[in-house]
């Protein structure tokens, strides 16, 4: 790893926000690809962030400004990215269910499936199903992914199930769930394809989803 990409990496993993696109603007102008900066240098600091977080070393704050630092090299490196290069690691939508708004779960998990490469289609909290089942279709995804914290919005991601059947996008589209009112028992009940406990979980489940199309 060269050393401005080790960098980066560390720039991520302790969230050092302001020195993201400096360090970013660096690595282009030395003649780095894109794609290494994003894949050897960012994922390798939010992979950090992810052990840490499981081994319970830093807690939601710290990953949420890990993404944040990410986030603002993404948008210098991003608009340099051959087209096409990053498509075949798969295509998500990810959302929070129509009803709630809590989604600091859903933007790391968010943060963490950038980090592993794949393209993130976030349509944000409080979404009516129709909207995420009819962007999953104009983008072509490969996995639709919803949260919720709250009980009464459950019948939201039912919906989903439902809908997504129905305009025959599955079993080609998977579905995997997360969120505090969910559980594996209730995936399996509404025929999700998968349902995260955490967001490491989950960065591994939509990975796998992925790799078994």
């Amino acid at each position: 790893m060269s050393d401005v990409l080790a960098q980066l990496a560390e720039v991520v993993v302790k969230g050092k926000i302001k020195e993201a696109k400096p360090l970013s603007e660096q690595a282009l102008a030395q003649g780095i690809d894109a794609k290494d900066i994003i894949f050897n240098g960012l994922s390798k600091g939010m992979e950090v962030v992810g052990q840490k977080y499981e081994k319970k070393e830093y807690y939601l704050p710290q990953v949420l400004l890990s993404a944040q630092t990410m986030y603002a090299s993404l948008d210098v490196v991003l608009p340099k990215l051959k087209v096409g290069s990053m498509g075949a690691s798969g295509k998500v939508v990810i959302c929070v269910v129509e009803g709630d708004v809590h989604d600091i779960g859903k933007n790391i998990v968010k943060a963490m499936l950038t980090g592993a490469g794949m393209t993130i289609f976030d349509l944000g909290r409080d979404v009516p199903i129709k909207n995420i089942i009819e962007k999953a279709k104009s983008e072509g995804v490969d996995i639709i992914a919803t949260s919720t914290l709250m009980t009464p919005t459950l019948a939201g991601m039912k919906e989903i199930e439902r809908m997504a059947k129905e305009g025959n996008m599955k079993p080609k589209v998977k579905t995997m769930i997360g969120g505090g009112a969910t559980s594996k028992e209730f995936a399996t009940q509404i025929g999700a394809d998968a349902w995260g406990y955490d967001a490491i979980e989950a960065v591994k489940i939509a990975s796998e989803l992925i790799k078994n199309r």
